[in-house]
């Protein structure tokens, strides 16, 4: 046997005993995959304030400090939140399943000569359009609607415990991200094949483009949820809190966003007569919705790092798809993952496969 297979061989042997030793690390993590991905992304958000804090103190204090910030910013929130929801949203499915909502709806449509009007010129062409079924209709979406945020909120509340540990977790994770994380990076950078300067970019490319998308996109929603809830406070709308927390998580989806939640209260508004409230939602609507999709985030997200509207819906709905609720973050993430991905081999592999489309 020559001196050349025999080291062919170690190396195969190493390799097969290194993938088998990887399969059954991430075999042990994975029950906390979820966590230590929301923990990590958490950090990146984070790591200004803790570099901040830094030059003023020791690296274990800054990161105490920052992860008490965080507790302040997330939990306290999350907390008063979910069992606001969970009240409201419970409140809205008692009155959707009873025949209170149903009479209310009956009461609008009969004041209204709108549908009337509509149902008789549909007739024309053999369409069906009447009140009844609008009714119906609106009180079977109100019910499931009412029902799915009830059953989140619910799930949350009573796994209270459960949450308390996975978020207590989270910030154990976060402490030594913030104060270790340049190390384990180093290590990721030595053990990967690829060259240390691209590592480094696939790095950078993915955490400035993580930024953007999950932490621009939450602003947005963030303003236009509370803002949202505000107004519908103020007109004296069932369940402000409720609707500003649904329109928080609408808008990551670019194309329908608040709208979803915004036009049936228009409508609702023109049907019970106050056409003034009616015609201010109309404009706030538009300048909330526009302010935010075309002036806020294009100024902070820049021209480098944005990413296609119908990819960004795409993304969040595909995430919702496969991973629940945590598929608003996941399906940025995967896209993201795959845009630095293709940026990496336009900038260093394509002209190795490709000499023609050398990069200058």
């Amino acid at each position: 046997m020559s001196e050349i297979n025999f080291k062919e061989r170690i190396l195969y042997f190493f390799l097969a005993l290194f993938l088998i030793s990887f399969l059954m690390l991430s075999w042990l993590l994975w029950s906390f995959i979820s966590i230590i991905i929301i923990a990590a992304v958490i950090t990146g958000i984070f790591s200004p304030v803790y570099h901040y804090i830094r030059l003023k103190t020791s690296a274990t204090l800054a990161s105490m400090a920052t992860c008490a910030i965080i507790f302040i910013i997330l939990f306290i929130p999350i907390v008063f939140l979910v069992s606001m929801l969970s009240k409201e949203a419970y409140d809205l499915y008692l009155v959707a399943k009873s025949a209170v909502l149903s009479d209310e709806i009956k009461k609008l449509l009969e004041k209204s000569k709108i549908v009337d009007r509509a149902g008789l010129i549909l007739s024309h062409f053999n369409i069906s359009f009447t009140g009844a079924e609008i009714q119906r209709e609106i009180s079977e979406v109100g019910k499931v609607v009412a029902l799915f945020l009830y059953n989140q909120a619910s799930t949350v509340a009573s796994n209270l415990f459960k949450f308390l540990i996975n978020f207590f977790f989270m910030l154990l994770i976060i402490f030594f991200l913030l104060i270790d994380g340049h190390r384990l990076l180093e290590f990721i950078f030595e053990l990967s094949p690829l060259p240390k300067a691209q590592g480094e970019k696939l790095i950078l490319k993915f955490k400035d483009m993580a930024g953007a998308i999950l932490v621009i996109n939450g602003l947005g929603g963030l303003i236009q949820g509370v803002m949202g809830g505000i107004v519908f406070a103020l007109f004296d709308l069932k369940s402000p809190i409720l609707w500003g927390v649904l329109m928080g998580v609408l808008a990551f989806l670019p194309i329908v966003g608040i709208g979803v939640v915004f036009i049936p209260a228009v409508i609702y508004l023109f049907l019970a007569g106050r056409f003034g409230a009616g015609i201010f939602f109309i404009v706030f609507y538009l300048v909330l919705s526009g302010g935010v999709e075309y002036f806020f985030k294009p100024k902070l997200v820049g021209t480098k790092v944005k990413m296609h509207t119908l990819l960004v819906f795409l993304s969040v709905i595909g995430g919702l798809k496969i991973y629940g609720i945590l598929g608003f973050i996941y399906g940025p993430l995967v896209v993201t993952a795959f845009l630095t991905m293709s940026d990496i081999y336009f900038s260093s592999y394509q002209s190795l496969i490709d000499p023609k489309n050398e990069c200058t």
